[in-house]
């Protein structure tokens, strides 16, 4: 079979939101929040679930923004983002970042990097970006962007697992080979 014809329209739902939401949410996740600023130069963030690696060459990543998101037109006026992956004691930066309270960058520690877009202090790590492509993805975006810069601060993830937060046990041993 030529994989080139593989793609086909998309089956009809069989089943009901609650029960995806269910069987996906057996997959872990990492959380990040996805920062940036506005035309003006204002910070905005918001929790990102979908973040993921795509490409070692040219780097690129990929984050999936909800078409309802206030903030992710802001970042893609600007063209960058930073995407700070959450450390295993920032679950209240994951709720302050997926709520809508005034200011989300009031009263925590965070600074702007050389090509001026907000980081979060003291996450796990951070991957700075450019948009490259944004894609339909049903009720989200497939935001492509390229990496200009990271920074891995070390430290455990903060993971998603069925609904609530966790952490994870390394398991002894075990490792990309």
């Amino acid at each position: 079979m030529a994989t080139e014809n593989m793609c086909h329209a998309p089956a009809p739902n069989t089943f009901d939101e609650g029960r995806f939401r269910t069987v996906l949410g057996t997959f872990c996740s990492g959380l990040t929040v996805v920062t940036g600023t506005t035309i003006t130069g204002e910070p905005v963030g918001f929790t990102c679930q979908a973040f993921a690696s795509l490409s070692l060459a040219p780097p690129l990543v990929m984050i999936c923004p909800s078409k309802a998101s206030r903030t992710w037109p802001h970042l893609r006026a600007t063209g960058r983002f930073c995407v700070n992956v959450l450390r295993r004691d920032q679950e209240d930066l994951s709720h302050r970042f997926a709520t809508m309270p005034a200011d989300r960058f009031a009263g925590i520690s965070w600074s702007h990097s050389v090509r001026g877009v907000p980081m979060l202090d003291a996450c796990l790590a951070r991957v700075e970006c450019e948009v490259q492509h944004e894609y339909d993805g049903g009720d989200h975006l497939i935001v492509v962007a390229s990496v200009t810069d990271l920074q891995d601060n070390g430290g455990e993830p903060l993971v998603y697992f069925r609904g609530s937060y966790t952490g994870t046990q390394p398991v002894l041993g075990a490792g990309w080979r």
